[in-house]
């Protein structure tokens, strides 16, 4: 392999194993580092663009710029190789993958380190010298039991009569309680983090009732401030927003129109967002927050950043969670081995997307987020179950048999509203084997918090450079747990590679390792396979 560093047009040779020795210079605003590898034939590589996972290990021409585009999802500035090799920078990365290079640039300075031996020995590396991990983990019970978010049910009309009858309706159709996520217009305004009065007209007695039933209650939030509320005024004049470069307040365009956008690099934003949140967690009992948004396209619309970056403000928002053990993020940027929920970035509901859940969840565990969550069981947009008809009811319970053994598993379209009692049916089996194994993913989690290895991991992760890189349809949690969901519709039978060793199949069969078998798999089932003592 040859790696060329290129500094502002300065040609350096990097030594292997060692980092790449760069003249460090003021950091302006046109100041790029450049960094060339070429690739050698057999050696697979990731990069920590969790969006495009499922174009990893890199498969074809692949342009990525993080500057302003984080794909949907987490972006971690990390490079790595089958081979063991390890790329890091502090900054943003742009990324351009060819036959027979890897070209990779960033406004900070790029350490490059070779062939440490596998791609476990480079993530270890790379997560004990850039990111370690904190010894925290986010909530158990976003670990130990379904999730259950009101968006696709109740949409934007969030409101205390649907979102108890939800509660109850999963408590009523054999389903534990767990974590209940209130999504979007639960408040009064973005940025008055206050329950809306004509919807909730008891929300602590609310969510009394169901912390009383078991569950734990979140609230979706946002940066951003409506601009045509008293809120927004009070915090202008504070200097609490970003500006546009002409110094006025940015009106920044997303998803739900226009509205302002909180500096948290300021103490006066930060202080006043936390403030606002911890109010919700003394008056009402909420036990935590999806932190929504923070992309940073949303930073880079003609913005003055104040000498810092799109994903630099995506990091400040993304430190807020960690008050905050209940979390959810799906936009973060340089948070490896923190206790923060990581989710993957909507999913239609089709079998595509399906098919991505996993390369990018193992992306994710690579990229030093283990703490993940595979989307919304069936996808995450609403418009898809507007209409009954066109639910693929297979791709329910394919989905829910996906995430069943992932780290978390969360449900938002109610199973027992869309499905037939055969399909609903196969969706509770799948709940079933997650309570079989919830210790043990618990017990990973715990482990993550400390070693900072993946949860969920490439077979390649576990069993190096036995020509298993290119296998993103299975998985395995920990070291003991090999799962392989079916991805494909009408689909009874699948191929599964085990790797060397005894193996329990789901039916208490030992199998031999190393080799490569077909199963049988009807529509209630899901392949697993434990690694016998």
């Amino acid at each position: 392999m040859k790696l060329y560093t290129f500094i502002l047009g300065a040609l350096i040779v990097a030594s292997c194993t060692t980092s790449v020795k760069e003249k460090q210079t003021s950091n302006k605003a046109n100041e790029e580092y450049n960094t060339t590898i070429e690739k050698e034939n057999g050696t697979h590589w990731w990069a920590g663009i969790i969006g495009q996972g499922h174009n990893m290990p890199f498969n074809g021409a692949l342009e990525i710029d993080t500057w302003k585009d984080n794909f949907g999802n987490q972006v971690q500035p990390l490079v790595l190789s089958s081979a063991g090799d390890v790329l890091w920078t502090d900054g943003s990365i742009k990324l351009s993958n060819s036959e027979n290079e890897i070209v990779v640039s960033s406004d900070k300075s790029i350490q490059f380190h070779q062939k440490l031996g596998s791609l476990k020995e480079a993530y270890l590396f790379a997560s004990n010298t850039y990111f370690p991990p904190s010894g925290l983990m986010p909530d158990s019970m976003l670990f130990s039991s379904p999730q259950y978010n009101t968006w696709i049910e109740l949409m934007y009309d969030q409101n205390q009569k649907d979102i108890e009858k939800y509660a109850n309706a999963i408590i009523e159709n054999g389903y534990p309680a767990g974590v209940l996520m209130i999504d979007d217009n639960w408040q009064e305004d973005y940025g008055k983090w206050n329950f809306h009065e004509g919807r909730f007209n008891d929300p602590k007695g609310m969510i009394d009732r169901l912390h009383q039933q078991g569950f734990k209650v979140m609230m979706w939030v946002c940066p951003f401030v409506s601009a045509d509320c008293d809120v927004f005024r009070d915090l202008e004049t504070k200097g609490a927003f970003l500006n546009h470069k002409n110094g006025q307040t940015a009106m920044v365009k997303w998803w739900n129109g226009y509205s302002a956008l909180l500096d948290l690099t300021k103490p006066v934003a930060i202080n006043w967002f936390e403030g606002q949140l911890q109010k919700l967690v003394d008056e009402y009992g909420v036990d935590g927050f999806k932190l929504d948004a923070g992309d940073s396209k949303f930073y880079a619309q003609d913005i003055e950043l104040n000498g810092l970056t799109p994903n630099d403000h995506m990091l400040a928002y993304a430190k807020i969670g960690l008050k905050f053990s209940l979390n959810e993020y799906r936009a973060n940027f340089k948070m490896g081995n923190q206790p923060l929920a990581n989710r993957l970035h909507d999913k239609d509901h089709n079998w595509v997307d399906l098919r991505k859940l996993i390369p990018q969840m193992l992306v994710e565990g690579i990229s030093g987020y283990p703490f993940s969550c595979p989307d919304m069981i069936g996808g995450g947009q609403f418009i898809s179950f507007l209409n009954l008809d066109k639910v693929d009811q297979e791709l329910i319970v394919r989905s829910a048999q996906c995430h069943a053994l992932m780290p978390m598993m969360q449900f938002s379209v109610a199973p027992w509203r869309i499905l037939d009692e055969k399909h609903h049916s196969a969706v509770k089996k799948s709940v079933q084997i997650r309570e079989k194994f919830k210790a043990y993913i618990l017990e990973q989690a715990s482990y993550a918090a400390t070693s900072g290895e993946p949860i969920m991991r490439l077979m390649e992760y576990n069993y190096p450079n036995e020509g298993y890189a290119k296998i993103v349809d299975q998985f395995m949690i920990g070291t003991k747990l090999l799962v392989a969901p079916v991805l494909e519709n009408n689909v009874r039978e699948r191929e599964v590679v085990l790797p060397n060793g005894d193996w329990i199949d789901k039916d208490g069969k030992k199998v031999k390792g190393n080799q490569t078998i077909n199963c049988s798999v009807e529509l209630d089932e899901l392949l697993f396979f434990t690694k016998a003592e």
